[in-house]
């Protein structure tokens, strides 16, 4: 009996002693923290390793020596030791051009049989995703964004039946650029769990029934078709999901969506809907997010959005939406975000706002509409607003007194608008307040020593508006994280102690227009400013030798001062190799001396302006180490020699202005043939001569070209056809003028141009200016009819020339000129009725040519000074001569203007015959006493007689005055 129940029993009790020991090495297993995976996976991750490439090491750790669960990248699980995960993703959106594991996927990751984690992401792997991914049964995240897979993406991804997150998506600029292409989306509906989809940057032009793919899919939460190809709107019309439309990329109108009374998050931003604001979305009362931004919506908002209690965050910015902000925003008591900038609305902002709303709001942005009217005072009670952007619109008034008590404020802009009065002292108790933008409006009054409290304030904007009196230190006691200070264009003055030590340590500082004192030299706290890069002093008076600089400074504006002697301590200076200054503006200063020849220490310029100063010799050779410059000014000098050759490497060059030096010479044809980007050309009151070489016609983006004041003769080019862009409407957001715009969104260069009669400064709109001006030279032949092509062309002026021949008839094509100065060459025949047609046209010259006819019959022409047309034989208003039925002067009117001829001629012949008279009776004198020893002697001895009696005279006379 006891051996059959030791038989029965045994097998039980083995079973208990294997478990017991495998229990006790379990337990030690995880009390030491020891699990180790199988070894088949670890092997199957080293072949993994051997495939691909690994610039970064980010596999350096995967060693045969290594426990697998211990590489980077790479976890475990806990009890069993199989790998789960596989997490080797790269910052692939912050650094697009970084590369960490090249080569193919190794289908050994087959052997991965429990990896419920795939992460891929930001690698650089070949070929298209391989169709082995689909058999690792037990996925539930597959991420490959930015992978740059090609080719077709396999349907045996849709085997992955516990997937809820897939990421295909994501763009990669390093080339070569790989498309992922998806010829349906049908496999799709075996992932029954699928919660996240990104397919970003495929082609699903063939996919025609994404969206019943995607109504298929009952566990969806978030869906991103950003940039593939759906250039249609398919059927919602049953869509039944709770989805995130963003970035479809669709238009055509919203589409609706039924039983979206559940919906809380919609996102259909950045898409290309062109409908108005549906009316169901007003009934989804339960939503809390809202993103309608980057569309092109039209139309207003409702006042029905009174209805969506529950709302958390609005944002339909960039959009075409107009009308008033319906006030009942202002009731919505849950709101903490609120975006509608970048509209068209107008009117008042909310009226009365009610106390949950200010209670509850912490981003408010209404920038770039058309809002008016006036700050309430209850802008002051906000209780939670940390964001507040009105700029850029027509807001006036005060900023009310009470705007210190929304003390939750980090941000405050408020620029470009047109705001009065004196600013609030109550803006010191801000004590949260980081950046603080105020500037283009027209506030007056000093600035409060209140300011100085904002112990947090980072940057402060207060330029361009009408501010005075005295700043002293007081204004900047706290301002211990200050880095940006933007105040030019007031009439402050600053008042320090000469051992003032700010409490900054400034990046930026633009003090334009301020009075830094009589006299003064570079500020002795400025050089202890060890971080600025950006520096604009100019027209502040200050005077002395141009000071030094770091390696570090960026832009540096010191022009329209009293700055003297040379220049070649700052440019040549050995301190450093070479500097990163990128703008260098010393125009307007008494600089003298040469240009000096070490521009190769400065690689990085973009915009030099020498101009109107007193330098002289060559433009140095060593200019031509500047490629990247993009506006080159030297007017206004006494440079002479020619054009060096050297200037063709600045290939970049948007702007040139040599003018009103001495430089003789030519035009060299690289100008035409190698400065492609060229804009503005302007060699005007030099010595060039020779004929305009027509290689200058290559210049397609030339719209100021100002040859005035030279010797060039020989014949206009035809081909100026070729300035297309003098044929182009202009607008300030040509991708070419994005260089020029400064950190405040200014433009930064300026040009002096002739344009109806007087030599106009243009600066911010310098972009729209379109002029030729080739006057007071020496050219001949007729006016090229193939100029009247250039329909956006605004000035002409052709003065003070040789030209022949008659007036082109398509000259009212030009229908954007505002100057035209013809005169003072020889032109024939009759003015053109086409000039009817210039509505434009408020400055015109045709006086001394060799014109006939009858004046055109217009308003226009009418509205012109007689002076305009003299000098020709024209007639009918504005002339006071009348014409005949033929159009040519009266009879009567020729004649007495014969008469009047002749008797000038008359007088003009007395004249000479006087002239003549006096001129031999003097030589006739002249040579007697030449040939005549004793006349000759007579006369200076009588000369010499009356000058020693008007000596003794004068002589005499002074003593006697002298005396008491």
């Amino acid at each position: 009996m006891m051996s059959g129940s030791y038989t029965i029993h045994a097998p039980l009790s083995s079973f208990l002693i294997f478990f017991f020991i495998s229990s006790f090495k379990l337990c030690n297993c995880i009390g030491n923290n020891t699990i180790f995976c199988p070894k088949i996976e670890k092997q199957s991750l080293l072949s993994f390793k051997q495939s691909v490439k690994d610039p970064n090491n980010l596999l350096s750790s995967w060693s045969v020596e290594v426990n697998c669960c211990k590489w980077k990248g790479v976890i475990c699980n806990s009890l069993t030791g199989h790998v789960h995960q596989l997490q080797l993703r790269s910052n692939w959106q912050f650094f697009p051009f970084e590369s960490v594991l090249t080569g193919k996927i190794n289908p050994y990751l087959l052997n991965l049989k429990y990896l419920r984690y795939l992460d891929l992401s930001g690698s650089d792997l070949l070929g298209e995703i391989p169709s082995f991914i689909g058999s690792l049964a037990k996925l539930e995240y597959c991420n490959l964004s930015g992978a740059r897979f090609g080719g077709k993406v396999p349907h045996t991804i849709g085997n992955l039946s516990n997937l809820h997150t897939l990421d295909l998506g994501g763009y990669r600029f390093s080339q070569p650029y790989r498309l992922v292409v998806v010829d349906s989306l049908e496999w799709l509906t075996g992932l029954s769990q699928l919660e996240y989809l990104n397919m970003d940057g495929a082609d699903l032009s063939k996919a025609n029934n994404w969206a019943q793919v995607i109504n298929s899919l009952p566990s969806l939460v978030e869906l991103h078709f950003r940039s593939c190809s759906l250039d249609f709107i398919a059927p919602l019309d049953n869509v039944n999901i709770s989805t995130s439309l963003k970035h479809l990329y669709l238009s055509g109108p919203i589409p609706t969506i039924t039983n979206s009374t559940k919906l809380q998050h919609i996102d259909l931003s950045d898409n290309h809907f062109n409908s108005t604001i549906p009316n169901w979305f007003y009934l989804c009362k339960d939503l809390k997010y809202v993103d309608f931004s980057s569309n092109l919506l039209s139309g207003t908002i409702s006042n029905s959005i009174a209805n969506l209690t529950s709302l958390n965050t609005f944002l339909a910015s960039d959009n075409q939406l107009s009308g008033e902000i319906p006030k009942e925003i202002a009731n919505l008591c849950k709101i903490q975000r609120l975006d509608l900038s970048d509209n068209n609305f107008q009117g008042e902002i909310f009226g009365n706002m009610s106390e949950c709303f200010l209670e509850a709001l912490e981003n408010l942005y209404l920038q770039n509409n058309k809002l008016s009217g006036h700050l309430t005072y209850q802008f002051g009670e906000f209780k939670s607003l940390q964001h507040l952007d009105l700029s850029n619109n027509s807001l006036s008034g005060v900023i009310p007194t009470n705007i210190g008590k929304s003390s939750s404020l980090e941000e405050l802009l408020l620029y470009d608008n047109k705001f009065t009065g004196t600013l609030p002292g109550t803006l010191g108790q801000l004590s949260n307040l980081q950046l603080l933008r105020i500037e283009d409006n027209k506030f007056i009054g000093s600035l409060p020593e209140s300011l100085g409290q904002l112990f947090n304030l980072q940057q402060l904007y207060i330029s361009q508006n009408m501010l005075e009196g005295v700043v002293t230190e007081t204004h900047f006691a706290n301002l211990t994280k200050l880095e940006e200070l933007y105040a030019s264009g007031n009439q402050l003055t600053l008042k320090v102690s000469p051992n003032w030590i700010p409490p900054f340590q400034l990046s930026t500082l633009q003090l334009a227009s301020w009075n830094l004192g009589l006299g003064s030299h570079i500020l002795s706290w400025l050089q202890k400013q060890r971080n600025i890069v950006n520096l604009d002093l100019s027209n502040t008076g200050i005077r002395g030798s141009l000071p030094r600089i770091s390696d570090t400074m960026n832009r540096l504006d010191l022009s329209n001062n009293s700055f003297s002697g040379g220049v070649s301590h700052l440019l040549c200076d050995t301190t450093y190799q070479t500097y990163r200054l990128e703008s260098l503006q010393l125009r307007g200063n008494q600089l003298s001396g040469e240009i000096p020849d070490c521009w190769m220490k400065w690689p990085s310029l973009r915009f030099l302006n020498l101009g109107s100063n007193n330098l002289s010799g060559r433009i140095p050779n060593s200019m031509g180490y500047l490629s990247e410059l993009l506006s080159l000014n030297l007017h206004g000098n006494r440079l002479s020699g020619k054009i060096p050759f050297v200037l063709h490497n600045c290939t970049l060059l948007v702007k040139m202005d040599l003018g009103d030096n001495d430089l003789d010479g030519g035009i060299p044809t690289w100008v035409g043939t190698g400065l492609f980007q060229l804009m503005f050309l302007i060699l005007r009151s030099n010595k060039l001569r020779g004929e305009i070489p027509s290689e200058i016609c290559h210049l397609r983006t030339l719209q100021i070209f100002d040859l005035s004041g030279n010797k060039f003769s020989g014949v206009i080019p035809r081909c100026l056809y070729n300035f297309t862009a003098m044929a182009t409407k202009r607008s300030l957001h040509y991708y070419l003028y994005y260089d020029f715009y400064g950190p405040e969104g200014v433009f930064e260069d300026s040009a002096s141009v002739v344009f109806k009669g007087s030599e106009l400064q243009y600066e911010s709109t310098l972009p729209l200016v379109t002029n030729i001006n080739l006057s007071k030279n020496k050219l001949s032949g007729d006016i090229p009819e193939e100029l009247t092509s250039l329909v956006e062309l605004r000035s002409l002026n052709l003065s003070q020339n040789r030209l022949t021949g008659s007036i082109p008839d398509s000259i009212g094509d030009m229908k954007q000129l505002e100057s035209l100065d013809l005169s003072i060459n020889s032109l024939s025949g009759q003015i053109p009725n086409s000039f009817k047609l210039l509505s434009f046209l408020n400055y015109l010259n045709l006086s001394n040519n060799i014109l006939t006819g009858r004046i055109p019959e217009s308003t226009q022409l009418r509205g012109f000074d007689a002076s305009c047309f003299t000098g020709n034989s024209l007639c009918g208003p504005p002339l006071p001569i009348k014409c005949n039925g033929d159009g040519d002067v009266v009879d009567g009117q020729k004649e007495e203007k014969e008469e009047e001829g002749a008797e000038e001629s008359k007088v003009e012949w007395f004249y000479v015959v006087v002239s003549l008279g006096y001129a031999v009776g003097l030589s006739g004198v002249c040579s007697a006493m030449v040939l005549n020893k004793s006349w000759r002697e007579a006369y200076f001895g009588l000369v010499e007689m009356m000058w020693d009696k008007l000596y003794v005279y004068v002589h005499i006379k002074w003593i006697k005055l002298s005396k008491p």
